[in-house]
Parts: C-alpha cells; sequence; structure tokens
C-alpha cells in the first residue's frame, strides 16, 4: 500500500507539473518571472514549501533579463527564485553577472549574487568595466548595483577598490567609500568616498583625498576632479601639489595638468621651492614644471629666504620666476634663478629698501637690476640713478652701482642734508652699512661741516670729476676730492636761499619700505 500511494502521490505531481507548465503563460503578467527550461522538476513539501525544485541548465526569464543556474528553487507565489551553481544573469548584450547564488525577486526586482561575484558591463571586445565582490545587490528597478563587503572594479585603465561601493550600468557611475584605492598605471589615489564615472574616466572628490605619483608628485584635496585619462584637474579647497625636488603649490583653487606639468592658482597662492629658498604668493599665479617657471600678480609677493639674516621681500603688480641654464667659464653646466618684476616694484631687506617700476634680479652673480626711478635705502642714505645694480655677496649687499642722473642724499638732521650727484655712483657696504661713496662725471657735493663737538662750521659746495665720501656711524667722515675741485663754504648763516639742495635733490622717505609688510603700501608720485 505504501509503494501504491507514492506512486499515485508521484503521478499527482508529474499531473500538476504539467499543468503548470501549460498555464503559466496564461496565469502570469508580464511581471512575472517565467521558468524558460529546467532538466528536471520536482516538489518536496515537507522540505522546501511551495517551491519548485529545478536541476540541470535551468534557464529563467524576467522583463528582458535571462537568468542560468545549475540548479534552482522557484516560489511561484511570491515570483521569486533562488539559483544555485553557476549562476549567470544577463541583461541585454552589455550587462553579464556572475556568480554561485543569486536570489531574486521579480516584483521589486532585485538580484542579490553571492560568492564569487563577477559584475561584467560591456562588449568583451571594448575593455568592459568589470565589477568583483562576494557579495553583490543588482536593484534592476533602479539600475544600480551596490556590495558591502569589500569590492573591486575595474575597466580599461584604472582598478579601484572600497569596503562599500555601487555602480550604475546606464551612466557608469560608480561611488565608492571607506577605504578607496584607485591604482592608475601612473598614480594612487586613496580616499574615504570617492565619485568615479568608467566612461570619462573622472573621478569626483568629495573627502580628503592623496593621489601620488611615485617619486615624483604628491597632491593633496579634499574636493574637486581628477581625470585619470589626461591627468587634468581642479582642486579646491587649500589643495597642495607638492613635488618631490622640493615645490609646492597650494591655493583656494588649483587647475592642474601633470601630464605638460602647468598649473593654475586662484585665491591666496603660494608657489615655494625649497631647492632655490624661494616663495611666491599672490591671489592669481601659474607655475610651469619645465624650468621651474612661476608667475603671481593681484598682491604677488616674492620672499627669499636663501640667508635667514637677510630675508628679501619683492612686491609688484607682476611677478616671474625661472630656472635658467647657461654654460660658465670653466665649462660647466649650471642652473641658476632669474626673477623679474614688473610695475610698482618695492623690495625691503634689513640691510637695504628699493622702488622702481622693473626689476630683474640674476642668481648667476647674485645681483639687483633697477630700472626707471630706482631708489636705494640704507640706514640714512638714500641712493638714486636712471638705472641701478645691486651686489649680493655671501647673502648680503656688497656695493651699488648706478648709472645716469646719479644722487646720494644723507641724512643729517630734519633740515640738513649731505648730498652728491653725478653720472655715475657707488656705494659700497659693509655689515649693512655704507662705508663709502664714489661719485663719478661732473660730480657736485652739499655737505655740512662740523666741528668736533658735533656743531655745524658751515655748508660746502663743491664741483669735481670724482668724488669719494667715507662714512663711519651713518656720519660722514672724510671726502676726498681730484685737484681740479672747486668749492666754497658758506657760514651758516650766510648760505644764499635755496642754495642748500642741488638741482636734481629730492628726498623719498615717504615713500621707503619700512617693514615686510609695507612693501604692499600704494604711493602716488612724490
Amino acid at each position: 500500500m505504501k509503494r501504491e500511494r507514492n506512486k499515485i502521490s508521484h503521478q499527482k505531481w508529474i499531473g500538476l507539473f504539467v499543468l503548470s507548465f501549460f498555464f503559466i503563460p496564461l496565469s502570469f503578467s508580464q511581471t512575472m518571472v517565467y521558468l524558460e527550461r529546467s532538466n528536471t522538476l520536482s516538489f518536496d513539501q515537507e522540505r522546501i514549501a511551495d517551491a519548485q525544485i529545478l536541476v540541470g541548465n535551468v534557464i529563467f526569464r524576467h522583463e528582458g533579463a535571462f537568468m542560468y543556474c545549475d540548479s534552482a528553487y522557484f516560489y511561484e507565489k511570491t515570483n521569486s527564485l533562488d539559483a544555485f551553481g553557476h549562476v549567470r544573469f544577463v541583461q541585454g548584450d552589455t550587462l553579464h553577472g556572475y556568480g554561485d547564488k543569486l536570489f531574486y525577486d521579480g516584483n521589486t526586482k532585485l538580484a542579490r549574487m553571492r560568492k564569487h561575484v563577477k559584475l561584467v558591463h560591456g562588449r568583451a571586445d571594448e575593455n568592459p568595466t568589470i565589477l568583483t565582490t562576494d557579495s553583490l545587490n543588482y536593484d534592476r528597478a533602479a539600475g544600480v548595483a551596490y556590495y558591502f563587503n569589500n569590492g573591486k572594479v575595474r575597466d580599461s585603465l584604472n582598478t579601484l577598490v572600497s569596503v562599500r561601493g555601487n555602480y550604475t550600468p546606464h551612466t557608469k557611475q560608480a561611488v565608492f567609500s571607506k577605504k578607496v584605492q584607485l591604482t592608475n598605471p601612473k598614480f594612487v589615489l586613496t580616499s574615504d568616498t570617492l565619485l568615479y564615472n568608467a566612461e570619462t574616466k573622472v573621478a569626483d572628490i568629495i573627502s580628503p583625498t592623496e593621489i601620488i605619483y611615485e617619486e615624483e608628485t604628491d597632491i593633496h584635496t579634499s574636493r574637486g576632479w581628477y581625470n585619470t585619462e589626461n591627468e587634468r584637474s581642479m582642486l579646491l579647497d587649500r589643495s597642495t601639489v607638492h613635488h618631490q625636488d622640493g615645490r609646492l603649490m597650494t591655493g583656494d583653487t588649483i587647475f592642474y595638468d601633470k601630464q605638460i606639468g602647468f598649473g593654475e592658482v586662484l585665491g591666496d597662492m603660494l608657489m615655494s621651492d625649497t631647492a632655490q629658498q624661494i616663495t611666491l604668493t599672490g591671489q592669481y599665479g601659474q607655475m610651469w614644471e619645465e624650468n621651474s617657471r612661476g608667475f603671481a600678480t593681484d598682491s604677488a609677493l616674492m620672499t627669499d629666504w636663501s640667508d635667514s639674516a637677510h630675508i628679501t621681500y619683492v612686491h609688484a603688480d607682476t611677478l616671474f620666476t625661472e630656472e635658467l641654464h647657461y654654460t660658465d667659464s670653466a665649462l660647466l653646466d649650471s642652473t641658476y634663478r632669474r626673477v623679474r618684476a614688473y610695475f610698482g616694484v618695492r623690495v625691503f631687506r634689513n640691510d637695504m629698501q628699493m622702488t622702481c617700476d622693473s626689476m630683474v634680479y640674476l642668481g648667476s652673480d647674485s645681483t639687483i637690476h633697477l630700472y626707471r626711478k630706482p631708489i636705494c635705502w640704507s640706514e640714512n642714505q638714500q641712493i638714486s640713478a636712471d638705472s641701478m645694480t645691486v651686489y649680493i655677496i655671501n647673502g648680503t649687499v656688497d656695493h651699488t652701482i648706478g648709472t645716469g642722473n646719479a644722487l646720494c642724499v644723507m641724512s643729517d638732521t630734519l633740515d640738513f642734508f649731505n648730498q652728491m650727484s653725478g653720472k655715475e655712483v657707488i656705494s659700497t657696504l659693509k655689515d649693512g652699512e655704507v662705508k663709502n661713496i664714489d661719485m663719478d662725471g661732473n660730480a657736485l657735493t652739499i655737505y655740512y661741516a662740523k666741528e668736533s663737538d658735533g656743531s655745524f662750521v658751515g655748508m660746502n659746495t663743491t664741483e669735481s670729476s670724482h668724488i669719494c665720501m667715507y662714512v663711519e656711524q651713518q656720519k660722514i667722515h672724510h671726502i676726498l676730492f681730484t685737484k681740479e675741485t672747486t668749492g666754497v663754504l658758506y657760514p651758516m648763516d650766510q648760505i644764499p636761499s635755496g642754495g642748500d639742495r642741488l638741482a636734481t635733490f629730492f628726498w623719498a622717505e615717504k615713500i621707503r619700505p619700512t617693514d615686510p609688510q609695507d612693501v604692499f603700501r600704494k604711493i602716488a608720485d612724490f
């Protein structure tokens, strides 16, 4: 009897299978999951209630998607299935999923793939995007695949890994979070959260991120975007681009092209070179990695800190700095720094201050060349000419040469000024103090003679082809003239009206830079 009952039961199940097989297309709506084929079908209500047990070459279909597996449980009432063994999910001809298990709900269109999961998006001959993980959910309704326990996405250029992530096949947009790492043949990007498009190869940066080029460049940013294909980027929020040779670039906004080695900075720009010990700041700037060229404007300032005892601050409307290569007298290849400053140049050093219209600094011989109305101050001396050159030796100003309409003025008191004028002037300094001044070519002087107690004797005027004035402790010690010198000494009470000033005299103390910040002070023509 027992064997007979089993036989009847088996026949009953076969009959139900035949009925269900023929009535599936009629009873299911378009949102139902269809069983396309299976080698065998059976039921076991005691073990798996309401499930069709399918074994061998199982195929399901649901709204344009096909699911393949070795075996499955098909829950017709809930419109869902569990698939096992060599699972393959196919949507169209560009989306393929692989794994050991698949749990699919036809009502929510949610596919949950587990164990050795791989999602391939794109044609095999077109460098598809491949996502691998151990647990993947694919929401067909939203068109989003996501993982939550470590995953990797690889496209034709980059490989990205993270703890959590999602990928939208329609837009090829991915979002990665927690321990994100993007590996490119040229660099490695690490972040906590990253948006990435597999088609454009652009990474959108929304959290603290580091991009490392081995032995080349480090980029630190927390917001912006980076095109991993052409290596162009926009970096926001005080990002930094740091080169291994010591060059650094930072600012509110940086547009950086790594391939051509060019950076553009807007807002509180800073570019520094620790090898050359130069910093360039301003509200706008540009940097070219070739020849280490820099440009700054809008509150532009160059700071040369190669000698900490005599730091040089240079302000101008526009500043340029670059490395130049040359072959010296010993036929050795050398490199030196050139700095060019244009319009409204103001320079502060603790041993000398300068103003002019334009300036060039040459690191090859440590000279500063001043053009158009240059003025130099040291202690109580003011020297000017049509053009001037300042020579720096061992970090300090050693001497200056002024050519054309040369003038030297030394303040004795608020009312009296010692003066020298001529065609060329050379001043020599020691320890930051002027020691002697040589005036050449139709040299004229006005100076005040004093008694040993410091009282004034009178005002002396001289004319000579050459005059040399020696200074000690900011006061005239003695003066040497050529034999052809002529002069007049006026007692203090007999100085002619207006005779106490040379024709070219001016005193420009009011425009003299007094400290590093004072170089930014705007001064009208005096």
